[in-house]
């Protein structure tokens, strides 16, 4: 059984990473320039304005605010998401978008299950989600990183619909692996990136089944 006090260390241990987290990825936001808030993101769908507007919406929302978001969406978080975030893309500026990160890099809002560890990969993967998509070159520290990659759990991987049958995910810049079968080397955000069911640009995966997880 885990010592209560190591428990208690390690969540605030996480948690100023996730404020650090929001707050590097906020700096970032302020510097876009307008086309590539307009740009597509990883997130099918979604511009990077949408991307960040949705970072930010369990600091923003009541849980009162977010039971009524989700009974006009019929129960669906998916659906419920997605309205959201285009909607307050919409309404919002982009200095706003990136206040809101930064406003919220102390906020104790965690995803529904996971806990802080879940809340810091809901940051890091949008992070990526808008940086890759970019082709910027922002490295997640490798502390925030081990985290995630050590959580991959085969419920999350079905909950964010990503098919790993078959192939064993090799990192090429850390002692990390993931699964069994053909090896997808690449960085090992990059492979964080496909166990939250993203596809990536061309030319950062290595291996014969890379095509899978390759955007068209």
């Amino acid at each position: 059984m885990e010592n209560p006090t190591s428990h208690k260390g390690r969540n605030a241990e996480v948690r100023a990473w996730i404020a650090a987290e929001r707050e590097e990825l906020a700096d970032l936001l302020d510097g876009l320039r307008p086309d590539q808030w307009d740009g597509p993101s990883l997130c099918t769908g979604w511009r990077v304005r949408e991307v960040a507007a949705h970072m930010s919406m369990g600091f923003r929302l009541s849980l009162p605010g977010t039971l009524g978001e989700l009974a006009k969406a019929r129960g669906n978080l998916h659906r419920m998401t997605d309205r959201v975030a285009r909607r307050d893309a919409a309404v919002h500026s982009t200095a706003a978008l990136a206040a809101f990160v930064r406003e919220g890099a102390h906020h104790p809002w965690t995803p529904p299950v996971g806990g802080f560890a879940a809340a810091l990969g809901h940051d890091v993967v949008h992070g990526l989600d808008i940086t890759v998509a970019l082709g910027l070159d922002r490295r997640v520290p490798e502390d925030r990183l081990r985290v995630l990659l050590n959580g991959i759990r085969p419920s999350g991987l079905r909950f964010f619909g990503a098919d790993l049958s078959g192939v064993r995910l090799c990192a090429e810049d850390l002692d990390w692996s993931y699964g069994s079968g053909s090896p997808v080397y690449g960085a090992a955000q990059d492979l964080l990136l496909l166990a939250f069911g993203r596809r990536l640009p061309r030319g950062r995966l290595r291996g014969e089944p890379s095509s899978r997880f390759t955007l068209a």
